[in-house]
């Protein structure tokens, strides 16, 4: 359903309880089925990707579909290669288009049974019993691919007969989300040794504190951006938003730091932040930023840009090609629409180095009402919304927002947004 949303004025003020950390929620259900007793777990995330995983979790059904939830494929990819039997693992056909040979041949070199339904290197998959997991307790792998790779791995390390070392060959990429999985992991007992590029996990259990008070999920960074946004497009804005705080285990609680630039400024309060922009605040005319480490907020700050007309250098886009959708093309797309472009600059630019860095030019003009295609991506959803400041703006396939954040036009309303459809 196409959901066309507008705001009569420039103003944002009210309170949001957020909606839990998807990226959190995730890892520590595995934890849990991994753990020698099971704990309970306050406020996980209503979002359909974690919903999806605790209930594939508990299925003995032969077929599992993950549907589009990139984090559920990979982490049940490595769990199920820990578990007696033999299933399938399936999804979109979107997710079928998505590559898992990097996860697949790290764990097959650790003994998991491991086969190729269709097409090699891409879902679906069956995976047999355990009977050879833990052949070897070293992997090399690259360090540029996914950090949602590299965390599986992490996660089954412990159970593993004789653990794992685990060296990240490169420049490690998304580093926060692997320390936020470590920290996880050592929450239940699990230590490593991280030296040099290779992190160390010996055999040990998951365990629970002898009276079980449960692990408390914090709110989800990444769904503050979208507010972070809103305060940095309106002419005024006062946001407290729920659930929020500053020693996060998130990496893109880094947005408290980026969002100063464009004039917002953070408050830690005791049960979340405020985000204040005054009146008068003027844009930056220009903003660089490698996402390298919190890639989930480009599209995000890309939007922000081009309503604000601040010409953007961003570079640590690599994973957003292999995410729901090709994030950079779904954006150079949907910017268009409204008069402002992001290129691939040439390579020379770069200075001999491998990184390649893209370029936003224009301040975004709304002609009518435009609607913005979302590509089953509901990080490109959320982003554009907040243009509903500068006029009406129609989001196609709106509903897709459930996958992380099912709430949000809900709490969009709460800020005095109209939804006209």
């Amino acid at each position: 359903m196409t959901r066309t949303i507008s705001k009569s004025d420039r103003t944002v003020l009210g309170s949001i309880e957020l909606a839990s950390s998807k990226s959190i929620s995730n890892r520590i259900l595995i934890i849990r089925a991994l753990s020698e007793a099971p704990f309970t777990i306050h406020r996980l995330a209503n979002a359909k990707d974690t919903q999806l995983l605790e209930g594939l979790l508990n299925s003995k059904a032969p077929v599992l579909d993950a549907g589009a939830a990139g984090t559920t494929f990979r982490f049940l990819t490595a769990w199920l290669s820990l578990q007696e039997g033999e299933q399938v693992l399936t999804g979109t056909e979107r997710m079928k288009q998505r590559p898992i040979g990097a996860l697949v041949d790290a764990l097959r070199k650790i003994g998991a049974d491991i086969q190729y339904v269709e097409n090699e290197g891409y879902p679906p998959l069956r995976i047999g019993s355990p009977a050879g997991m833990g052949k070897t307790n070293a992997l090399s792998v690259p360090a540029n691919i996914s950090s949602q790779y590299i965390s599986s791995l992490l996660l089954i390390a412990p159970s593993l007969p004789n653990g794992l070392a685990l060296t990240l060959e490169g420049e490690i990429v998304s580093r926060p989300y692997i320390e936020m999985t470590l920290r996880l992991m050592a929450n239940f007992g699990v230590t490593h040794r991280w030296e040099g590029n290779t992190i160390q996990v010996q055999p040990q259990a998951y365990k629970t504190k002898a009276a079980d008070t449960g692990f408390t999920i914090e709110a989800d960074w990444s769904a503050a951006s979208y507010y972070y946004a809103l305060a940095a497009i309106a002419e005024e804005a006062d946001i407290r938003l729920g659930g929020l705080y500053a020693n996060s285990l998130q990496g893109d609680a880094v947005l408290a730091d980026i969002m100063v630039k464009f004039g917002v400024q953070t408050h830690f309060e005791a049960s979340g932040i405020r985000i204040v922009k005054t009146p008068g605040t003027p844009p930056p005319a220009f903003f660089e930023y490698d996402f390298v480490k919190c890639p989930d907020i480009a599209q995000t700050l890309a939007v922000v840009c081009a309503a604000l007309g601040t010409q953007g250098l961003f570079t640590g886009l690599d994973t957003l090609r292999i995410k729901e959708t090709d994030r950079i093309a779904a954006l150079q797309t949907e910017l268009q629409k409204t008069g402002v472009y992001l290129s691939k600059l040439p390579a020379r630019f770069s200075n001999k180095t491998e990184k390649e860095y893209y370029m936003i030019e224009g301040k975004s003009e709304l002609k009518g009402t435009p609607v913005f295609d979302t590509y089953e991506d509901h990080r490109m959803a959320m982003a554009f919304a907040p243009l509903a400041l500068l006029g009406p703006v129609a989001i196609a396939d709106a509903g897709v927002v459930e996958k992380s954040y099912p709430d949000f036009w809900d709490d969009f309303q709460k800020l005095g947004f109209v939804s006209l459809t």
